[in-house]
């Protein structure tokens, strides 16, 4: 028979968001109980992977109001919920300001504006994984520490499976730890476990027919358990088609040094992306992370590569705290080299007829001022697209890799889950990668994870309290 625990509310995940959460309810006086399916002391989740630069568009977070709302709105086509937009750019700056009394400290990274309010101490500046005792693993630490001292704590190896309905609204959620089961008997269960890219049945629903050629990019730990609850639960799901990601070397599907960085965005934007024809099928001004969602959308997502130059390998190549040049081949990276562009399509194994159409119509294109002809159009109005027309000319393999989605249950400005026809589920919120409706679109717009997971979080521990739900 299944244990019974009474909380005021049960949160699902412990990342940034649940704990965000969690330390919320703590101080407005409610009790939470902090289900984590990680069983170790430091379980694996993309929070304890972050850098941790808090942006909203890759713009300073303490920024007008009004510009971030916009820029929400024009980064993802108008795709973005305005109220959720509106709660982004109104609560991001707030979301800083808390973690600095909950004791996070933050430096500014780099010249450039995004970062400006990024974790400390810092992520690595070198390739590969290194994450211990950094950003975002001292972040958790730091949150979970505080809940203790409130008298809260993480349930680990506790999996959510199911949310206990009762006349539609929510009441608890039913979990596995160990080899028991427990019902967590709650008036409000926020659901704050991640996405779902880790996932496999999940994603070739929705995102890419053969998951297994992507790189999961972040910790791979966001199974959709929570997706897949509040579907049963009848809630209306948003944007689950898209996902935060980067262009990565092929690689890096085997040799983990090319995870997560570097990352071979600034190539692939100032370049050419090209398939297996050797033509072009994406707009590369449009972004990495739109590139990426591109390569996964192929027939064979592992069957794309960047065209470029001696010029671009040591301008844009050189571009980021964790450049392409020279990271790329120094850990192991295939960077193919050739003096002319013949030789180098026999090289990369493309044919060299179309290869070559495509270059020298993309170069024709450039100096005519007539990138929009192209097919795909390409957009030059945040990144410059470069010629490709100095020897020698390198082609570099890659693949997509997949941090996060950015898609899920559909939410309003309090964090509460909707139904399909606009209402809401009693009981039952959502915070963080768990949530739909604010990132993705036709223009795969990226607004900022960690601001999403704060201000979500917040607004759902307030909501909570303010509206008697844990009464």
């Amino acid at each position: 028979m299944a244990e019974e625990r009474r909380e005021d509310v049960a949160v699902v995940g412990g990342g940034i968001a649940g704990l965000v959460t969690a330390n919320r309810l703590a101080q407005l006086g409610l009790r939470a109980a902090v289900l984590e399916q990680g069983s170790a002391e430091r379980y694996l989740c993309n929070t304890r992977y972050t850098g941790g630069t808090f942006h909203v568009c890759f713009r300073d977070v303490m920024s007008d109001e009004g510009a971030l709302r916009q820029a929400i709105l024009e980064a993802t086509g108008g795709f973005a919920d305005e109220t959720l937009a509106g709660a982004i750019a109104l609560e991001g700056r707030r979301v800083v300001r808390w973690l600095q009394d909950e004791g996070a400290r933050f430096i500014k990274a780099s010249a450039a504006e995004y970062h400006r309010w990024v974790l400390a101490p810092p992520g690595r500046t070198r390739p590969g994984l290194d994450w211990e005792g950094r950003a975002g693993d001292v972040l958790l630490r730091t949150l979970e520490a505080n809940l203790s001292r409130r008298g809260g704590s993480v349930a680990r190896n506790t999996r959510a499976r199911s949310l206990i309905i009762e006349q539609g609204r929510c009441r608890g959620v039913v979990a596995r730890q160990g080899d028991g089961e427990i019902c967590f008997l709650t008036r409000a269960v926020v659901l704050a476990d991640g996405g779902f890219q880790g996932n496999a049945a999940l994603v070739r629903q929705y995102i890419c027919a053969r998951p297994e050629r992507l790189k999961q990019r972040g910790a791979g730990t966001g199974r959709g358990d929570g997706l897949q609850m509040a579907i049963a639960a009848g809630a209306k799901l948003a944007g689950v088609d898209r996902f935060y990601g980067h262009v990565l070397s092929r690689d890096a599907m085997t040799n983990d040094r090319l995870w997560p960085y570097p990352y071979l965005d600034s190539l692939a934007t100032a370049g050419v992306v090209v398939g297996p024809a050797g033509e072009r099928f994406v707009d590369e001004g449009r972004g990495g992370v739109y590139i990426a969602n591109a390569i996964a959308r192929l027939a064979d997502p592992l069957s794309a590569a960047i065209i470029f130059d001696h010029a671009i390998w040591e301008g844009p190549g050189r571009n980021g705290l964790i450049p392409a040049n020279p990271h790329l081949p120094a850990v192991g990276g295939t960077l193919i080299r050739a003096g002319d562009l013949e030789a180098l399509a026999r090289e990369l194994g493309v044919p060299p007829r179309p290869l070559l159409d495509t270059v020298r119509g993309y170069d024709d294109a450039i100096h005519r001022g007539a990138l929009a002809s192209l097919a795909p159009a390409r957009r030059s109005s945040r990144h410059r697209a470069c010629p490709v027309a100095v020897a020698p000319f390198y082609a570099a393999p890659v693949c997509a890799g997949i941090t996060n989605t950015m898609g899920g249950v559909a939410i309003n400005e309090h964090a509460q889950a909707l139904r399909e026809d606009g209402s809401v589920i009693p009981g039952l919120y959502a915070a963080g990668a768990a949530t739909g409706g604010l990132e993705g679109g036709p223009e795969v717009g990226y607004v900022g994870g960690l601001v999403k997971c704060g201000v979500t979080g917040l607004r759902a521990a307030e909501h909570i309290a303010r509206s008697g739900e844990s009464e």
